[in-house]
């Protein structure tokens, strides 16, 4: 187990830098914003962008920045601060991770607030359909789940901003500043609340449909019968036994939309407007600034991988019958 583990991390690193490499060849070979069609200062902009390292070759600034980002302290001039570089484009001459530090709150809170909604209700209309099988409950449920999965996120989030805080009025258009309002306080939740509803639909789906499936497949065993046969009675069957075997694939998936909590929605957070990490590499992209993108596309990257690696180690530790890396 151990050496598979060591493994995985070690192919984790290597996937991880093969995509780094070829995210910053292919985002450097990109033309640079024109300084003079934005308004600004021409001769400051070439001069910040020499100190940057702009004009060298490619594989020179990417010596370059790896030497800085290992280079604890770089321009920050803190201890244990890597160099990321600074922005060039937007939040100029700032350290872009120290802008990525001050969003990533935002992110956190609102995807949180999305999973604390989504997986209580996608596991009960899940249990429901599949103790339902075949009758009409089951039928509306999964209905329901199929037209919310094949629609994207972004126009359920037209649709709350429409019906929610435009007609209605419940709600505001965008997020409270952290300046009239602390991430954890009633006025940011409220604020917040047509995003986390737009986020939440199409996890739900995904969880009641995952688990409506799992658990009509175990309900079908021939040893939950066997149960029966011993006396227990049909919701003993189920909790005892049913509902521990479905949740063995089931958790893992769970884990995973956890850790994915950090990853975000970049198109809802544009949407409702709110400060977090998606909607600053949207701009990055739009603006081709390359620090804030690559700090950004790297975060994004390890979030993913390290999704991936706790999803299929979580698989050993939930059944023992499960022998990571066993031939």
């Amino acid at each position: 187990m151990l050496k598979y583990v060591i493994k995985r991390i070690l192919l984790m690193f290597v996937t991880f830098f093969i995509i780094a490499t070829m995210c910053f060849i292919l985002v450097k070979m990109l033309p640079l914003p024109n300084a003079k069609a934005q308004g600004r200062d021409y001769n400051l902009v070439l001069e910040r962008r020499e100190k940057m390292g702009y004009n060298k070759p490619i594989l020179t600034q990417y010596w370059i920045y790896w030497k800085n980002v290992f280079n604890f302290g770089g321009t920050s001039g803190k201890g244990w601060s890597p160099d990321f570089g600074l922005g060039e484009q937007m939040y100029i001459s700032q350290n872009v991770f120290d802008v990525l530090k001050e969003k990533m709150p935002y992110t956190i809170v609102v995807n949180l607030y999305s999973i604390i909604i989504a997986l209580p209700l996608g596991l009960l209309f899940g249990i429901y359909a599949a103790l339902r099988k075949n009758q009409w409950q089951d039928h509306v449920v999964s209905t329901v789940v199929m037209l919310i999965v094949s629609v994207p996120s972004y126009v359920y989030a037209f649709l709350v901003q429409y019906f929610l805080c435009y007609k209605t009025g419940w709600f505001s258009l965008t997020v409270a500043s952290r300046e009239t309002a602390s991430l954890f306080s009633w006025t940011m939740f409220k604020s917040m609340c047509p995003a986390v509803l737009s986020l939440s639909f199409g996890t739900i789906a995904l969880l009641t449909r995952y688990t409506r499936a799992e658990l009509s497949e175990v309900l079908t065993g021939d040893y939950l019968l066997l149960a029966r046969t011993k006396g227990l009675t049909k919701n003993q069957a189920i909790t005892r036994h049913a509902m521990r075997n479905a949740m063995v694939p089931i958790l893992p998936m769970i884990l995973g939309l956890i850790i994915d909590i950090l990853a975000g929605s970049l198109i809802i957070e544009g949407i409702f407007g709110i400060p977090g990490i998606g909607k600053l590499y949207i701009t990055a992209i739009n603006l081709r600034d390359y620090n804030f993108f690559m700090v950004l596309t790297f975060f994004y990257t390890l979030v993913g991988l390290v999704a991936s690696l706790v999803v299929d180690l979580s698989y050993g530790f939930i059944d023992p019958r499960i022998k990571m890396g066993a031939r």
